[in-house]
């Protein structure tokens, strides 16, 4: 018997991977960290801010939802500004930071120069926005000039830094009623303004936790006691003035605000009690967006809380078109 040797055997042909396209995945990657620095998630902002003022505006017209949405869509071009903005400028902190090292600029992923060309690239794009209607758009260009002033100085000035912040969260809501033509409800300015301090808040405290006062200058004006105080302080302001507004100001009218009041009291109790128990006990509130969108208890309560006055507001404006009729 012939045995064969392994040399008797032919050789398989080696199969060759494909060299990878190298420029084409530096592209992909450069995409990826592009979109990165405009802070995807925090498009929310915008997108549920600003079409606030469409609640209280009734029939709704074709020029208020296009005005709702280029504002929308301007909020979110100059908040992306700010943010590689603020990158740039807080790039050598970041590194020192444990999350934030491993944004794109921080990390050196994102030279400043490409960032920059970026970021006019999106300034361009703003600026065909507002160009038709700079009166309209008084709102975002004060959030701008705001946001330029809290980079060069009003970040390392604590409490002032977390009232500068949530100031910009105001004007988004001022901007959708700017575009509307609505008269801006004071009940309402006051909760997004408290509830906006108690998420920032809760940031702080997360960040005095997280790395002291190396990262962010402004903590030394904080602490673990103080950041207690201050989110007990904007939680009740955030519950009380919420109330008013579904009572006073709501879209449900002064016949059933005492209603909607009442019913919503539950679900804001339970929706505030769930952000401290985070904060406090669960200790990860350093990323609001994260907490208000992803926790899926906070989620639940939200939609429960929803769908409760949704089925509320057809009731009673049903009852009212029927009563209305000839």
């Amino acid at each position: 018997m012939h045995v064969v040797e392994s040399a008797d055997v032919p050789e398989s042909p080696q199969r060759t991977e494909p060299a990878p396209d190298r420029p084409a995945e530096a592209r992909s990657n450069l995409i990826a960290d592009l979109a990165g620095l405009i802070r995807p998630s925090h498009t929310a902002k915008a997108i549920l801010l600003v079409p606030v003022a469409l609640i209280g505006t009734r029939p709704w017209s074709v020029a208020a939802l296009a005005g709702i949405i280029s504002a929308t869509i301007a909020f979110i071009l100059a908040a992306a500004v700010v943010y590689i903005g603020n990158d740039i400028a807080d790039r050598d902190r970041d590194r020192h930071h444990p999350v934030k090292r491993h944004r794109p600029i921080a990390s050196g992923r994102v030279g400043v120069p490409c960032a920059l060309l970026f970021a006019g690239v999106l300034l361009v794009l703003l600026g065909a926005i507002v160009i038709r209607s700079p009166a309209a758009y008084w709102p975002l260009l004060v959030y701008l000039a705001l946001n330029v002033a809290y980079s060069r100085r009003l970040k390392h000035i604590p409490l002032v830094d977390v009232g500068t912040v949530a100031a910009g969260f105001v004007l988004r809501v001022v901007q959708g009623y700017e575009v509307t033509g609505g008269q801006v409800p004071a009940w309402l300015l006051i909760t997004v303004f408290s509830m906006s301090l108690l998420l920032l808040l809760g940031k702080r405290r997360q960040e005095l936790l997280d790395g002291g006062a190396a990262h962010r200058p402004a903590l030394s004006g904080y602490s673990m006691e103080l950041t207690n105080w201050l989110l007990q302080i904007a939680s009740v302001l955030s519950l009380v003035s919420g109330l008013m507004y579904l009572r006073d100001e709501g879209p449900f009218g002064p016949q059933h605000g005492q209603t909607a009041m009442m019913l919503s009291t539950p679900f804001a109790l339970f929706a505030l009690f769930r952000y401290l128990q985070i904060q406090l006990v669960d200790e990860g509130g350093g990323d609001p967006v994260r907490v208000l969108l992803r926790d899926r208890v906070m989620v639940a309560n939200s939609m429960l809380w929803a769908a409760t006055l949704g089925v509320m507001f057809l009731v009673t404006h049903s009852a009212f078109l029927v009563n209305a009729a000839p």
